[in-house]
């Protein structure tokens, strides 16, 4: 508990001290609390007590001074701090740093924020001092929350309330075994503090939005590096070579098809371990550790950001390995009308296979 208001001490300072001048911007504090949910039955021994936390956030409010905004309904962007107590030493505490967009609905009383990022695990893995936290493999993981509310600001003055539910989830991606991941099912209410002494008008002129494009030609590289789920198996680097062609829907949508070659050193390393140890498995170890895909998909444009999401399917599957169907969700952020980059998590169902980085050109 002392940790937990020396956090909010501290953020609250920074924040605060750095948001003296700032307009169109406010401050919301939230507390949670919840159960972790089972979606693995490996980790039944780490779900003791109700997890409990807080996320402090700073908002920056959109008004349509330009197009994007309009067309999502006036969107908030910002920055949160969150902190959460697993109420199991085994697991300790998270402490994470994200960045989120709020969509908001009938008439801004829902709120939906998304928030993706990165925290830091105090207790995480450890084969002498910690053997039976499998769900965190490392002390630096991939956190995401969601979190949809009802909202009200400026009740009291500059502020507001809200309440609602909150998802949270930590995952190192494979990056290092193992990687079981924790999700928490919360409900959350909230303080909201406006940071200025009155609202601004909306500016709503966006008029005929029709939008037409040829079909695009999409080249990527993606790269990292991963693990299997076998603690100890090392850590391997891997890489996507894609082409897809896109067709622009709208000015908020397109559709992709495409193909995927995977080079998974970790893989060629799984094999190997198998035609040894497992003899009964029959796997001779000359099985081929390459993979190609064809895969269709989605990308939904914000800004210069996009979300992809994309389900594939293995044509060229010469070592059975969860399967042969998988997905592929991201962002990506585009320099011009051509260049991008991307940070893309790869997962077969709800088992994370890689997160990888990536480059690309739209032509």
């Amino acid at each position: 508990m002392r940790n937990l208001f020396v956090s909010i001490l501290l953020v609250s300072s920074i924040v605060l001290s750095a948001q003296k001048e700032t307009n169109n911007s406010y401050l919301d504090f939230n507390y949670f609390g919840g159960n972790i949910a089972l979606h693995n039955n490996d980790i039944l021994h780490l779900i003791k007590g109700h997890p409990e936390g807080f996320i402090l956030s700073y908002n920056k409010k959109t008004f349509g001074n330009e197009a994007w905004e309009q067309r999502y309904g006036y969107p908030d962007y910002g920055v949160s701090f969150a902190y959460q107590d697993f109420k199991n030493e085994i697991l300790g505490n998270n402490y994470a740093l994200y960045a989120h967009y709020n969509f908001y609905f009938f008439k801004r009383n829902l709120m939906l924020r998304l928030a993706q990022g990165l925290a830091y695990s105090t207790n995480p893995y450890d084969k002498i001092e910690n053997p039976k936290n499998i769900a965190f493999g490392s002390d630096i993981l991939s956190a995401t929350y969601l979190m949809f509310n009802y909202k009200k600001e400026r009740l009291f003055n500059r502020f507001g309330l809200q309440g609602g539910l909150t998802l949270t989830h930590y995952s190192n991606a494979n990056v290092k075994a193992p990687n079981t991941s924790v999700n928490t099912i919360a409900l959350n209410v909230g303080l909201t503090y406006n940071l200025d002494d009155e609202k601004q008008e909306y500016i709503d002129n966006l008029g005929d939005d029709k939008f037409t494009e040829n079909i695009k030609f999409n080249f990527a590289f993606r790269s990292g590096i991963n693990q299997s789920d076998i603690i100890g198996s090392g850590q391997f680097p891997f890489y996507i070579f894609s082409g897809y062609a896109d067709k622009r829907l709208s000015n908020l949508s397109a559709l992709q098809f495409g193909a995927d070659v995977f080079f998974s050193n970790f893989l060629k390393e799984l094999i190997y371990y198998k035609s040894v140890a497992f003899p009964e498995e029959d796997v001779s170890g000359d099985e081929d550790y390459k993979r190609v895909g064809l895969f269709v998909g989605h990308e939904l444009f914000i800004n210069k950001l996009s979300v992809v999401s994309q389900l594939g399917y293995y044509v060229y599957y010469p070592y059975d390995f969860e399967g042969r169907t998988y997905i592929r969700v991201g962002l990506k952020r585009y320099f011009g009308n051509k260049l991008f980059g991307a940070v893309t998590l790869k997962s077969h169902g709800a088992k994370a296979e890689s997160v990888a980085f990536g480059i690309g050109v739209r032509l």
